[in-house]
């Protein structure tokens, strides 16, 4: 994706002492909500991994897991519970077809959401899709301490939310999930 404004620069949240609580190094599970494709054929979860480990965050776990939510909610679960884990990313099964569960998997978990990763998400998707992005529901919270990202399973969609949110916030959220 073609980058057209500097998105590097975060002197805008003077308000908040951003570095004090973030990770050296996250760690990062991702999981690709599909009944069809398999690790060798997934363009979208190739795409985060390269994100993230170019912006020096390591992958602690990646599958393919089937669109069931009882397997999406066991899968992240299992993830937030992994002391390796430090964040988790899902990509795919968040559109409207009847076989969407991921969003509804994943948000009978959150203790709190984050409501600005889909907002922003969306607006980023706007420029790319147009009018299209009222079916995509991305979303973030936090699982036991633990954010997780759910991203649509499209190449595109899942390189746009890495590069332009999850990378740059992942370890300063986790950081902060994770205080006591």
């Amino acid at each position: 994706m073609a980058n057209d404004h500097d998105h590097g620069a975060h002197e805008h949240h003077h308000d908040h002492d951003h570095h004090e609580h973030d990770l050296d190094a996250a760690s990062v599970a991702i999981y690709t909500i599909s009944s069809t494709r398999t690790l060798e054929e997934d363009p979208a979860g190739d795409a985060i991994e390269a994100i993230l480990d170019h912006a020096g965050i390591e992958t602690a776990e990646r599958a393919v897991v089937p669109d069931d939510a009882a397997a999406i909610t066991e899968t992240v679960e299992g993830a937030v519970r992994a002391p390796e884990t430090d964040a988790v990313v899902t990509t795919g099964g968040t559109g409207v077809t009847p076989d969407d569960v991921t969003i509804e998997a994943v948000e009978a978990l959150f203790e709190k959401g984050l409501p600005g990763f889909g907002e922003l998400f969306r607006t980023l998707s706007y420029e790319e899709v147009g009018t299209r992005v009222v079916a995509t529901r991305a979303t973030a919270g936090i699982v036991d301490s633990t954010p997780v990202f759910c991203l649509p399973g499209s190449e595109n969609a899942a390189r746009l939310g890495a590069e332009e949110l999850i990378a740059p916030e992942v370890a300063h959220l986790a950081g902060l999930a994770g205080r006591d």
